[in-house]
């Protein structure tokens, strides 16, 4: 006689927390810093100038990344446990409405009635309001917002980013850096929404094409502006 054995998967799903705080954080960090140095030095600016320019940018981008990753996600988790609280009293004031509502939504899944009420039953009787989190108002550990993970993940991503170009900018020569700094944060783009696409389970060609234009548009806009206000000056 067959047994039947369970085993776990591992959805992609669960790395969307982390992930798109992760690929945020290094992209911009790339195309700020690197869009910044080439900006600066195609103003003819002394290598000293650019350098400086290219570390304050790595330092306040990492710090309003993080900051600003943490207030959106602490907003959305106050929301979520606005929704929480708001279902764990119905659940309290109104348990067999709840428990019907939830039957409900197993019969718009294609659940037989009958059974769609013995279910919710046995879920509201084992866990209710994990029950109603899960299937009315969408909320699971899975996709939970974590502030201080986001937070983290896009500071320490935005600064391994930024240090990128900078170090470009460091081993180049003066009359290079543009062309330098230009063709190492494309090829890290492109690298970065390769791996992204794959860790994520996405085509890797499409998003590292749209990773690589994005960054191409802001490199020659800032390179622009730089040489404009360079020749001006």
């Amino acid at each position: 006689m067959s047994r039947l054995r369970l085993h776990p998967e591992r959805h992609l799903v669960q790395r969307i927390g982390w992930l798109r705080a992760a690929v945020l954080g290094a992209n911009d960090g790339i195309v700020s810093t690197a869009s910044l140095i080439v900006g600066v030095a195609a103003a003819a600016s002394m290598r000293e100038d650019v350098l400086v320019a290219g570390a304050a940018g790595l330092v306040a981008g990492a710090m309003s990344m993080a900051a600003g990753e943490y207030v959106s996600v602490s907003s959305q988790s106050d929301a979520e446990q606005a929704d929480l609280a708001r279902e764990r009293k119905e659940l309290s004031d109104h348990a067999e409405l709840e428990r019907e509502e939830l039957a409900q939504i197993y019969v718009g899944r294609g659940v037989e009635p009958d059974l769609a009420r013995q279910v919710a039953g046995q879920l509201m009787q084992k866990d209710a309001l994990n029950a109603h989190a899960r299937d009315e108002l969408g909320l699971s550990d899975i996709v939970a917002a974590r502030p201080v993970q986001a937070a983290f993940a896009s500071a320490v991503t935005f600064a391994s980013g930024a240090a990128l170009p900078l170090v470009a900018a460091l081993i180049a020569p003066r009359a290079a850096i543009v062309p330098v700094v230009s063709a190492a944060a494309l090829a890290f783009l492109a690298l970065l929404g390769a791996v992204g696409a794959r860790a994520g389970g996405a085509p890797v060609f499409r998003a590292t094409v749209r990773v690589t234009f994005w960054g191409a548009l802001a490199l020659a806009l800032t390179a622009g502006v730089g040489k404009m206000f360079g020749l001006a000056v």
